[in-house]
């Protein structure tokens, strides 16, 4: 039994936020505004996101170790090749995604730790899906069917964080928008400071240094010695 998986591609428009604003030398910056709260129903939707993939983790390493490709009836590349690939597999699912979504519940709405998470499910199904390709090859029929629901349950995963992420960049243009904004109104309110001009006249001689008085000398008059007394 033959089987291709499907690769989708998505277009995400992922923001490197960097604003600079030059303050005015007579202003003094404002400190930096706290980062709002994240709002519950974000947390909420993220956690039943990461739970649902922790479950299909789960799942799919149950059923990457059930796996017998000594008895699958193929050449011994293939079966090197797959075991390899069903052993990153698992290292990924037991350590690398783990500590990911570890990540991602510290701060539910950074860009880039979803990214990151979107990434590694990218790869991961990549890899998955040759397994499963070659499970239905070459091994039994449940192998095959396990595989493939763990293959659909990672692809759901991948397509809801593509989408999440694809929220949390536009709500982060807005907000780029928005303090652009305020940025150009101080600007424009603050008034600007007329620089101080100094003129220099080509015509006017140059002044002449004044002249030293010489230091002066010691007189050499001689004072007359007192008559002797008689």
């Amino acid at each position: 039994m033959n089987w291709s998986p499907i690769r989708a591609t998505f277009l995400l428009p992922i923001l490197v936020l960097a604003a600079a604003a030059q303050t005015p030398s007579n202003q003094v910056p404002a400190p930096p505004a706290a980062a709002p709260p994240v709002a519950y129903s974000s947390v909420s939707q993220l956690n039943l996101m990461l739970s649902q993939l922790e479950q299909a983790s789960q799942a799919a390493q149950l059923d990457l170790a059930k796996l017998r490709i000594e008895r699958w009836k193929t050449d011994s590349n293939t079966k090197r090749q797959e075991q390899a690939n069903i052993e990153s597999l698992q290292r990924n699912l037991q350590s690398a995604l783990p500590e990911i979504i570890a990540e991602l519940r510290l701060s539910p709405e950074n860009l880039t730790s979803t990214f990151k998470l979107y990434r590694n499910l990218d790869a991961l199904y990549d890899v998955f899906g040759s397994v499963v390709e070659s499970t239905g090859a070459f091994g039994s029929k449940d192998e095959f069917q396990s595989l493939e629901n763990d293959l659909t349950a990672l692809e759901k995963s991948r397509r809801s964080f593509a989408d999440r992420m694809e929220t949390l960049a536009g709500a982060k243009e807005v907000e780029l928008t928005r303090l652009r904004s305020e940025v150009r109104t101080a600007q424009a309110a603050t008034p600007a400071t007329a620089p101080k001009k100094v003129i220099v006249d080509d015509n006017e001689p140059p002044k002449k240094p004044a002249k030293k008085k010489a230091p002066a000398k010691p007189s050499t008059s001689t004072t007359p010695a007192a008559a002797p007394p008689k």
